[in-house]
C-alpha cells in the first residue's frame, strides 16, 4: 500500500497524490437545529417586545394626567409604577392645570384615603414612610377642604415623626393655598394640630411646628403664647423658627433671637480649605441662619410699625461684607426697605 506521508524535506502532498477539492475542507452540512432557531429569532424578539412594553408603561404613565382618578389606581398598586405617577401628579400640581387639579375635592379625597389606610397597615419600611410624606406634601398643595381631615390625622400622630412633620409643613402650604377666614372652625383645627405638634419629643416636629405657627396662628392668641415659650427651647432650630414665627406675626419677642441668630461668627476654614466638609457644612448652616434673620427683620418691619432698634440696624450693617454673596444681597434688599419705611425727617 502506498505510504502518503511526505518526504523528508518535501512539503505538500507526494506526487501523483490527488488534491483536495474546496468542497472537502468544509464541514458537513446539517439543518439548523431548535436551539438554534430560538437563539436567532425568539430570544431577540423577546428583548425587542420587553423594551416596547416598557416604552409603552412610561409611556401611558406619563399621560395619566388626563384622568385623575388614575393617579388614585396607580398609587393604590404596591409597585414601582407608583412612583412614576406620584412624579407625574408633582408636575401636574405645579403645571399649567394644576390650579384645576388643587381643587379637586374627589382627588383630595382618594388621595386621603391612600394616606389612612398606608398609615393603618402597620407597614413600617422606608417605602412605606416615602409614600406618606409624599402624600401628606401633596395633600397640602390643594386649595379645596376635602385635603384638610387627612393632614390634621398625620400631623396629631407623632409615630413616625417624619410623617408627621411632612403633614405639619404641609398644613403650612394649605393655609397659603386655601385662605380659610380667621377663627373658622377650619383655622382654629389647624392651630390645635401644630400645637400639639409643637410640644411632641421630636425636635424636628417641634421645629417644623414652630415655623407653621406663624402661618396658621396669625390672629390666634394662643399660638403666640406657644411662640413664646418655644423661644426657650433647648433645641436651636426649635428657636430660630419660632422667632421667624413670631416675626410674621409682628411681635417684637423675637428679636433677641434674631439677633443671636445674626450673630453667628462665619467659618473661615471653610474659605481657607475647601475640601474640610465639616468646615463647609457649618458655613452653609450659618449662611442659612444669618439669611433666614435677615429675612425675619424684613418680615418684622412689613408687620409692625414701630421702626427696628438702632443696635439691630448696626448689626444688620456690618453684615454688608459679609463673605457669602447671599447674605450680603439679602442686607442690601432689607436695608432698602428700612428706607423706605423710614418716617421722614
Amino acid at each position: 500500500m502506498a505510504d502518503d506521508r511526505p518526504l523528508p524535506g518535501q512539503s505538500g502532498p507526494p506526487p501523483g497524490s490527488r488534491p483536495l477539492s474546496p468542497d472537502a475542507l468544509l464541514p458537513p452540512v446539517e439543518p439548523p437545529s431548535a436551539g438554534f432557531l430560538v437563539q436567532l429569532f425568539l430570544v431577540p424578539g423577546l428583548i425587542v417586545a420587553i423594551i416596547v412594553g416598557v416604552w409603552l408603561t412610561f409611556h401611558w404613565l406619563a399621560h395619566l394626567g388626563q384622568d385623575p382618578q388614575a393617579y388614585v389606581r396607580t398609587l393604590r398598586r404596591d409597585n414601582e409604577g407608583r412612583w412614576q405617577a406620584a412624579l407625574n401628579l408633582a408636575n401636574d400640581l405645579r403645571g399649567p392645570g394644576g390650579s384645576e387639579l388643587k381643587a379637586d375635592g374627589a382627588l383630595a379625597t382618594e388621595l386621603g384615603k391612600i394616606l389612612d389606610d398606608e398609615s393603618k397597615s402597620g407597614r413600617t419600611g422606608e417605602q412605606s414612610k416615602m409614600l406618606r410624606v409624599y402624600l401628606c406634601r401633596a395633600l397640602g398643595e390643594f386649595t379645596c377642604p376635602e385635603a384638610l381631615p387627612p393632614l390634621l390625622a398625620r400631623a396629631r400622630d407623632a409615630d413616625p415623626a417624619t410623617v408627621s412633620r411632612a403633614a405639619v409643613e404641609a398644613l403650612a402650604v394649605y393655609a397659603g393655598n386655601s385662605r380659610a377666614e380667621r377663627g373658622s372652625p377650619a383655622a382654629q383645627e389647624r392651630v390645635e394640630a401644630v400645637l400639639a405638634a409643637s410640644r411632641a419629643a421630636d425636635t424636628g416636629l417641634r421645629s417644623a411646628a414652630a415655623f407653621t405657627l406663624g402661618v396658621v396662628g396669625e390672629g390666634e392668641g394662643v399660638a403666640g403664647d406657644r411662640l413664646h415659650a418655644l423661644l426657650g427651647d433647648a433645641d436651636d432650630d426649635v428657636r430660630y423658627n419660632a422667632a421667624l414665627a413670631l416675626a410674621r406675626l409682628g411681635d417684637r419677642a423675637c428679636l433677641d433671637t434674631l439677633d443671636e441668630m445674626l450673630s453667628i461668627p462665619d467659618e473661615p476654614a471653610a474659605a481657607a480649605d475647601p475640601t474640610d466638609d465639616v468646615a463647609r457644612s457649618k458655613r452653609f448652616k450659618r449662611a442659612l441662619v444669618v439669611r433666614n434673620a435677615v429675612r425675619g427683620l424684613a418680615l418684622l418691619v412689613d408687620a409692625a410699625p414701630e421702626p427696628l432698634p438702632a443696635g439691630m440696624i448696626e448689626r444688620v450693617r456690618g453684615l454688608a461684607a459679609d463673605p457669602v454673596p447671599e447674605v450680603r444681597t439679602d442686607v442690601k434688599a432689607l436695608e432698602a426697605k428700612i428706607a423706605r419705611v423710614a418716617p421722614p425727617g
